[in-house]
């Protein structure tokens, strides 16, 4: 067969390499199958077994959302159907395998191996990549750590190697760091990006370079699932769709050609904009660093070192004057829980099962105690204990001292995500499970729980940080609704669900009390009266933060409210009115709970490993 040769601006290419793909090959595109929804796991099995029966089949690509939930149990279960494939397969996660895991992601590695692939089969590498979002609601990301090894496995190929991208994601604005991907595919020959998210096919083109989205393998309304069947010949893609143990389409509903390209002479396309920073001259960055992954929580000032966790394991200590490191701790599972200080003690959950007190200016480990399973929760110091719920069902009290447990409630339904609140002699915390907590902090005695009424479980009041003031509980959550309940009983004071104030999971109080913050998904932040007895909107800022739901703490310091976006940005609104003070831009990221210094200073960290000393 003839070999196509095309002239680029610098050379000539062979396309394969060193195969010239004399005959066409296929492989199965599998994507969004959910199990844990209701027909997920029949689905799956049902396509397992069409593709086994078919030997034009060479391999199967899995692009994620493999589970409903990122539970263990469906983790396993998908596993145990996918291991009876009679050819190699290759797995990325998805957003819900990653958004809502009880193991911070962990699990998925443990049960898949990893959440990233790279193989090359005649002649084209074909390289997978997680894209999160990893348990704080945003949009996509691809880690920081995939990214560090996207650029080793790219150094090590030749530019004229074809290579097919697959991920979870559309390689566009659906991801806050599509623009990394891209542009270091765009220094190789990239010929196509596959993905799923959408449960449809769909044919894209991402700055040039062909995209195909894979349908759902979930039957949805219809009687049956399916997948799509790509073919790969010496110029083309063809995708078609199939329904297991039915028909293939003959129709070829997507093409797309296969070329060496360059795109150096292509259009410039849009970058996230740094400018506004311009506008608002009086805050400065004193000092910032990169990691090399992503940071997943907030900080803590303990004397003058700031203490910063990442999804690598690692517990660092940075000076927070010059931003040097101090001392670092390995932990064995990716960290999203914020440490707490107090004295000289730091305590900080890993998904290494483990509950850490370290020393705070030698970084030695003090004591650890260990959970049944993983920990994303966040620790709170109150006195002489230590309070922190778990993934295993568990909530718990130990002595800040020995590490010794003083008590444990064993009744928590779902997961616990967030920060639990001391206040009135009580522990306050909501779960994956629907339903929140009051907890006697001195036995773990059940004084009371409250369920929203919904058996979703996404709508769970779990990851916001609740708001405390005199008698009221004030929470807010996926369901778009807050609530305020007595904190003493439990009892419903009010609830309120407005499509024109969509709240989502971001809250935090004033410091006279009189107000409750919350960020809307239409990007306001509005001051909530803490004694009416409804909603009542105080104050309202203009919409400066567009779309948002990310769950961070809504801070007021100095007579200033801190707004955070999932973009990268610091929104600064005047305490009196809500009026916009200034804004400063830190990446495209989702920007984790900040921590204050003196001499109106600030240290925050975003989801792309930022960290960054700010003066304002």
């Amino acid at each position: 067969m003839k070999k196509i040769l095309i002239i680029t601006g610098f050379l000539f290419s062979i396309l394969f390499e060193v195969s010239a793909q004399n005959k066409p090959w296929k492989f199965a595109h599998v994507t969004d199958t959910h199990v844990g929804s209701e027909t997920g796991a029949e689905d799956l099995r049902r396509t397992v077994h069409d593709i086994n029966n078919n030997p034009e089949l060479e391999f199967v690509v899995l692009t994620g959302d493999v589970t409903e939930f990122g539970a263990d149990k469906e983790l396993w279960l998908s596993k145990s159907i996918l291991k009876k494939l009679n050819k190699p397969w290759y797995i990325i996660p998805g957003n819900h395998d990653m958004c809502w895991s009880e193991s911070g992601g962990n699990s998925f590695r443990t049960v898949f191996g990893s959440e990233t692939f790279s193989f090359k089969h005649n002649g084209i590498l074909f390289l997978g990549t997680n894209c999160g979002p990893n348990m704080r609601m945003s949009p996509g990301q691809i880690p920081r750590e995939n990214i560090v090894w996207l650029d080793s496995v790219l150094k090590a190929t030749p530019k004229s190697t074809p290579i097919i991208f697959v991920n979870h994601y559309p390689q566009d604005s659906s991801l806050n760091n599509w623009y990394e991907s891209i542009d270091r595919l765009k220094t190789h020959n990239i010929q196509l990006i596959l993905c799923g998210h959408g449960h449809n096919n769909h044919l894209f083109y991402f700055e040039g370079i062909p995209g195909i989205m894979g349908r759902s393998n979930l039957r949805a309304k219809d009687s049956i699932g399916g997948y799509n069947i790509v073919t790969i010949t010496k110029d083309s893609v063809f995708y078609n769709e199939r329904k297991p143990g039915m028909a293939t389409n003959p129709n070829a509903w997507a093409t797309a050609k296969l070329y060496p390209r360059d795109f150096t002479t292509l259009d410039k396309y849009p970058r996230p904009n740094f400018e506004v920073n311009e506008k608002y001259p009086g805050t400065k960055k004193v000092w910032s660093l990169q990691d090399d992954s992503d940071i997943g929580s907030g900080t803590v000032i303990s004397g003058q070192h700031v203490i910063v966790t990442n999804t690598d394991g690692w517990i660092k200590a940075y000076d927070i004057n010059s931003g040097n490191k101090v001392w670092s701790i390995k932990t064995g599972g990716k960290i999203y829980s914020t440490p707490d200080a107090a004295g000289n003690s730091i305590v900080v959950a890993s998904t290494d099962k483990y509950l850490y007190c370290l020393d705070n200016i030698t970084g030695k480990i003090n004591w650890k105690a260990a959970s049944h399973k993983p920990i994303v929760a966040s620790p709170v110091i109150d006195g002489d204990k230590v309070f922190c719920g778990s993934s295993d069902g568990h909530f718990r009290c130990y002595n800040l001292r020995t590490g010794k447990l003083i008590w444990k409630f064993n009744e928590v339904k779902g997961f616990t995500e967030s920060k639990p609140v001391i206040k009135n002699s009580k522990v306050y915390f909501g779960s994956w499970g629907n339903s929140f907590y009051a907890l006697n902090k001195n036995t773990g005695a059940l004084i009371w729980r409250w369920n929203d009424g919904y058996t979703n479980r996404m709508f769970s009041p779990a990851s916001c940080v609740p708001v405390i003031t005199g008698n009221r509980l004030f929470i807010v959550a996926p369901d778009r609704h807050m609530t305020c309940l007595d904190a003493t009983t439990g009892a419903l004071i009010w609830r309120k669900g407005d499509p024109k104030v969509r709240v989502r999971e971001s809250m935090g109080i004033s410091s006279d009390s009189s107000l409750v913050y919350v960020k809307t998904m239409d990007g306001d932040v509005l001051g909530i009266s803490s004694q009416a007895n409804e909603m009542d909107v105080k104050w309202k800022s203009g919409k400066n933060m567009g779309y948002e739901i990310s769950p961070s703490l809504v801070q007021e310091y100095d007579g200033l409210v801190f707004g955070l976006s999932n973009s990268g940005n610091i929104y600064a609104f005047n305490r009196k009115d809500g009026s916009l003070a200034w804004i400063h831009k830190l990446s495209n990221a989702l920007v984790n709970p900040l921590s204050f210094l003196k001499d109106n200073r600030l240290i925050a960290t975003t989801m792309d490993g930022k960290i960054t000393c700010l003066e304002f």
